[in-house]
């Protein structure tokens, strides 16, 4: 679990990489994305980018459909609480761009289509995984969630709320803690 976690976080720090080299370093922000002008292909790396931060969700949602109790009320609270505001900074970021409804309408439509997909397929291929082999790939999504969080999400909100920025972080930790212990 514990080298899950290290190489979930370590492949999106890879990824996070090659891609900021191809013009999405600041895909998640709310200001900063380039124009596909200012730095050609930066609009295929901002929607992989946004691909690559959905998909392990997803399939960790798909795996906890496997219990047999649908899903967990912490795991969607989770999911709706991160996602919403992570997608409304990017379509900013993207209409500051100079990039058009259909450029984000056709992102963000696939961004579902493959993470819907990739939530069926956890369910459908895990179905008779171990339980350590499902820790591992939880762990896995973990670890990338997490690096995304202290590379893209806690600097903006740094930069924009400054000292508050610890105080609102640690709330929404302990809102998570509470949803997840009353679900």
């Amino acid at each position: 679990t514990s080298a899950g976690f290290l190489g979930g976080a370590a492949g999106y720090v890879l990824a996070n990489v090659l891609l900021a080299r191809r013009g999405a370093r600041h895909r998640k922000r709310s200001s900063n994305q380039p124009s596909e002008q200012d730095q050609a292909g930066s609009g295929t790396a901002i929607a992989v980018g946004a691909l690559l931060d959905g998909v392990p969700e997803s399939v960790v949602l798909g795996v906890s459909l496997l219990s047999g109790g649908g899903v967990g009320a912490a795991m969607l609270a989770a999911v709706v609480t991160s996602n919403v505001p992570e997608g409304l900074s990017s379509v900013a970021g993207m209409k500051q761009a100079g990039r058009g409804p259909g450029y984000v309408f056709g992102v963000w439509g696939a961004i579902a289509v493959a993470s819907g997909l990739s939530a069926a397929l956890g369910n459908l291929l895990l179905d008779d995984a171990s339980p350590q082999l499902i820790a591992v790939i939880t762990a896995v999504a973990a670890g990338a969630i997490l690096a995304m969080i202290a590379d893209t999400m806690i600097p903006e909100a740094y930069e924009r709320a400054r000292l508050y920025t610890g105080l609102c972080t640690t709330s929404g930790f302990l809102t998570a803690f509470v949803v997840e212990r009353l679900g």
